[in-house]
């Protein structure tokens, strides 16, 4: 294993998540693609309101990954981050497929929305559709 996605939703359970995804890191000698799915940016809204709330979604974000981010840099493990937009299971499946990731960690459960509660959640989907093992960390 060379290449290990780390899905994270910014949830308290994300830290655990995190913490595998390292073990595992280390013991492969791989480096990690950080993957964080922030909510889908307005369509319908008109300037400037529209790039307000991007700006705000884009700051909420960063608030949500830098901690992640400091701990895998103090860890001395290569990784790559992708901040993306929603739909977060499909981003993810994304992600490991174009970079030929060879396992995904992700949490068994996390942040999610009334849509995840009607379609299932994140973790189903991309258990479901991943192109590659992936690790659901309880």
């Amino acid at each position: 294993m060379k290449k290990i996605v780390l899905a994270i939703d910014g949830s308290d359970h994300s830290a655990k998540v995190l913490d595998t995804a390292v073990e595992y890191a280390r013991m492969m000698d791989a480096t990690i693609l950080f993957v964080y799915c922030h909510e889908k940016f307005p369509t319908i809204l008109g300037e400037p309101y529209r790039n307000n709330e991007i700006a705000k979604i884009l700051d909420e974000s960063e608030k949500v990954v830098t901690p992640f981010l400091q701990r895998l840099a103090a860890e001395n493990i290569p990784f790559e981050e992708r901040i993306m937009e929603e739909p977060a299971a499909t981003r993810i499946t994304d992600i490991a497929e174009i970079e030929g990731c060879d396992l995904i960690v992700m949490g068994s459960r996390g942040l999610s929305n009334l849509a995840s509660l009607i379609v299932g959640s994140v973790t189903h989907r991309v258990l479901q559709t991943a192109p590659c093992s992936v690790l659901v960390v309880r």
